[in-house]
């Protein structure tokens, strides 16, 4: 009977682990890198083409330049990108809701409409 145990010892699975999670941290990182590159608006397109080109070919040495160049403001760009999002969801919540009135406008039209209807009756 095969032992796949014995074959494969503890400290393999740690490092398994390991660079497994190691290869996550990189894809995230590299994808953060590239996010960060195309929403920045003060890098022209050839600017970005160049960054690009140099992820691809050189990524460790790119990526460490990209976060020692730009990475000071990373952050910043990322929190713009966040408020914008918001602002638009504001904005399109308060078109699909109809009118932007306040409730208490609200509440005076609905006083109004109930007292006209009292002198009415009378």
């Amino acid at each position: 009977m095969l032992n796949l145990a014995a074959d494969y010892p503890l400290l393999n699975v740690f490092l398994s682990f390991l660079y497994f999670f190691v290869f996550v941290l990189w894809i995230f990182l590299i994808f953060t890198v590239f996010v960060d590159l195309f929403r920045s608006r003060d890098v022209s397109g050839l600017g970005k083409a160049v960054w690009v080109i140099f992820l691809i070919v050189l990524p460790l040495i790119g990526v460490l330049l990209y976060l020692i160049v730009r990475g000071g403001k990373m952050h910043e760009r990322a929190e713009q990108a966040a408020a914008a999002q918001n602002d638009a969801m504001k904005t399109y919540i308060q078109q699909a809701a109809g009118t932007s009135a306040s409730a208490a406008d609200e509440l005076a039209k609905l006083a109004e409409l109930r007292d006209q209807r009292c002198h009415h009756r009378r």
